[in-house]
């Protein structure tokens, strides 16, 4: 039943938020020796995502990679693995809470419990002019989960399988050569590069409108640690209009890996794991 707001309600409303975790402590990334050991790289690899499909490559700790968009607009769900030990995994939650709800240059994507560390870096972001907008919507967030036929079944009893779940699921699957039983449960929330997403404000629902990635525009990100990175190029296109159907416009996604020069970052070492005893209080 609906009550009543109190006497006292816009008192409670005016209540001054506090930062739940403050970040001042958080070591800060290296980004002018990245981007030092960035001016001589070499490109070593890459991998196209095909429209409505994803691909998987590897990322050597210390390497740079690139995701852009080579021929139209077209947005990704990206995840990523320690290529040594699948179970730990780009943690979207703990990313959120640390950096906010999209992340930009010299901001990181941390990993899952009990590692808990930056494994990639963003060291440079052709859309950080964006901002927030009016609507508050911005980019690269990591607030979504990933569209997924499971949802798609719930609401419209659809059995649509290049939703980004699915894409992702069978990359990794054909990547390590095993059943997509066995690669589904390793599948996370991602890093939803390119879309332009926020809450709307009366009724804070997930909203996307169409990025404003162009061709030749690129999010580059550097491995801190070994990675698998997995990428997705949405059946959504640009997300002007909808995803998890064939009706959108798609482009393919190019990730594309670099090679410093020997030596060149010298002064940097890979992230520790995280330093807590696990004990958890016995």
């Amino acid at each position: 039943m609906p009550y009543n707001a109190p006497a006292d309600a816009e008192a409670r409303r005016a209540v001054e938020p506090v930062i739940c975790y403050p970040t001042e402590t958080l070591p800060i990334p290296e980004l002018e020796l990245y981007a030092r050991a960035r001016k001589n790289a070499q490109k070593v690899d890459e991998v196209i995502a095909a429209p409505r499909e994803a691909a998987c490559i590897a990322i050597p700790a210390g390497h740079f990679f690139r995701i852009s968009c080579p021929t139209g607009p077209q947005v990704g769900d990206l995840n990523l693995w320690n290529a040594d030990d699948l179970s730990e995994r780009f943690y979207s939650g703990k990313t959120r809470a640390l950096h906010g709800t999209h992340l930009t240059t010299g901001e990181q994507m941390w990993s899952s419990f009990p590692h808990l560390r930056p494994i990639a870096t963003i060291t440079e972001d052709t859309l950080g002019w964006y901002g927030m907008d009016r609507f508050g919507g911005s980019v690269h967030d990591v607030i979504g989960t990933r569209c997924d036929p499971y949802t798609g079944n719930l609401l419209q009893g659809s059995q649509y399988h290049h939703c980004c779940h699915s894409n992702l699921t069978r990359a990794l699957a054909d990547l390590l050569d095993i059943s997509l039983s066995e690669a589904e449960p390793h599948v996370h929330d991602v890093l939803n590069v390119f879309m332009c997403t926020g809450f709307t404000r009366d009724t804070g629902q997930y909203f996307m409108k169409a990025s404003p990635v162009r061709q030749g525009d690129y999010l580059e990100l550097f491995a801190e640690i070994n990675l698998i990175a997995a990428l997705s190029a949405c059946p959504g296109g640009d997300c002007s209009s909808q995803h998890s159907s064939d009706t959108a416009q798609c482009h393919p996604l190019l990730i594309e890996v670099f090679a410093p020069a020997q030596g060149a970052l010298a002064e940097w070492s890979s992230p520790q794991k995280n330093g807590y005893s696990q004990s958890h209080g016995r």
